[in-house]
């Protein structure tokens, strides 16, 4: 039985980064960005008003209350390069290029009309309120300069960053090949068809759609699902058309334990796998399998229970996408329990946990129904608890590991990689 952070240590070591691909913006979202961006271009690229109203001339000075202009021009959004002669205002609109020669705008509130022409427009103004110089103009460059840092690497691509990068007129950008993955469930007693009725002796495939969301929400790409019997040919040809539809990491649940139908770890080996680490010392998920294949492909075993393969897919599996994602591994937070906590020493525990307020500090909280088949407290959870392995007794106050549910969610807790 290997201890949990020397597994790590094996997974990441397989793991080396995927190839780099350009893809369209509209295409970027959800992937990793695999090299830094300066901005090609300021942002705003001109001058600009930040309000319907009438641009000065300031002379780097307060323009007083009470002045009177008379109105020269104006400038609507949109409208190209305008010089401004003479000391007249100009009537702008928000987001126009402010004239060149003006430097601060006065908001149409806070302007009395005292002219119009015969277009009704303003012609001539009076001040309701002192005018600083700069007032309301937004400056070339002022959301970020040509040539700055732009986006990063490692950057999960967002709706923040689409943004960003279509302000910027960017059209493509580098992201890492996704990680592409096939699901493997082992277990006869697995169902699933949600419209088929249950016999007796069987349950539904919960882990199979949770691990499959999971997985693409990770960064991965899932190329192939399916349900095997406990039969170790129908598993050898599931690995195969695994393998035919491009994985090159492949998740089987259930049967890597010890019992008469766990069959995977002599089928592996048969098949001529390198099996790297066969049980951790952490619960739940302890019978956890790693093997490399033949063809270089990894397979990770996860035990069948499902919140033992949800530990598994976060502890194992995800570092194993971060690695071939070019990221750096991750670090929890670590933060104060919230109350007492007992285990057996020797095991490293992963708790259902909710962060919450404690007088005044972030504090956490393991849920009830830590058993390895209680997928409900899933849903009231906000974090993953580690309980380190050679704990005994926890006491309130005492500062353990925090991870979220999912790595692409480490910055809801801040950027903690190494």
């Amino acid at each position: 039985m290997i201890p949990v952070g020397e597994a790590q240590a094996l997974v990441r070591a397989q793991c080396a980064p995927l190839p780099v691909e350009r893809v369209a913006l509209e295409a970027a979202l959800g992937r990793v960005l695999a090299a830094d961006i300066a901005s090609p271009a300021d942002l705003p690229p001109f001058d600009n008003s930040a309000m319907d109203g009438f641009a000065l001339r300031s002379h780097g000075a307060v323009v007083a209350a009470g002045r009177e202009f008379a109105v020269r021009g104006e400038q609507a959004a949109g409208d190209g390069r305008q010089v401004a002669a003479g000391e007249g205002a100009w009537e702008i609109m928000t987001g126009a290029r402010v004239p060149e020669g003006l430097d601060a705008v006065v908001p149409v509130e806070q302007v009395e009309v005292l002219a119009r022409d015969v277009h009704g427009r303003p012609a001539r103004i009076r001040l309701l309120a002192e005018v600083p110089p700069g007032q309301h103009v937004r400056r070339t460059g002022e959301d970020i300069a040509r040539g700055a840092p732009a986006l990063a690497a490692g950057s999960r691509i967002g709706p923040q960053h689409v943004l960003l990068a279509a302000g910027l007129g960017i059209a493509e950008l580098p992201v890492r090949q996704r990680p592409r993955v096939a699901v493997l469930y082992t277990g006869r007693e697995l169902v699933e068809d949600p419209a088929q009725p249950l016999r007796p002796g069987q349950i539904r495939n919960a882990s199979g759609p949770y691990l499959a969301a999971r997985l693409a929400a990770a960064g991965a790409e899932v190329v192939h699902r399916e349900s095997v019997p406990d039969d170790a040919d129908a598993f050898r040809a599931a690995l195969a058309r695994a393998l035919a539809a491009g994985a090159r990491l492949v998740l089987g649940t259930g049967a890597v334990s010890m019992g008469r139908y766990d069959f995977v770890p002599a089928t592996l080996s048969a098949l001529g796998a390198q099996t790297l680490f066969h049980k951790v010392a952490m619960r739940p998920g302890k019978p956890l399998l790693f093997a490399r294949l033949p063809d270089g492909a990894l397979y990770f075993g996860l035990p069948g229970n499902p919140v033992s393969s949800a530990v598994g897919l976060r502890f194992f599996v995800e570092p194993a996408l971060r690695a071939l994602l070019g990221l750096p591994e991750e670090q929890g937070w670590r933060l104060p329990l919230a109350h007492e906590a007992r285990k057996k020493p020797g095991f490293r525990m992963h708790q259902k946990a909710r962060l919450r307020l404690d007088g005044g500090r972030v504090a956490v909280e393991l849920l009830p129904g830590q058993e390895s088949f209680k997928t409900r407290p899933l849903l009231d959870a906000t974090a993953w608890a580690v309980l380190p392995a050679e704990a005994a007794h926890l006491p309130p106050g005492s500062e353990i590991e925090v991870f979220p549910p999912g790595h692409e969610q480490g910055g809801l807790f801040g950027d903690r990689t190494a």
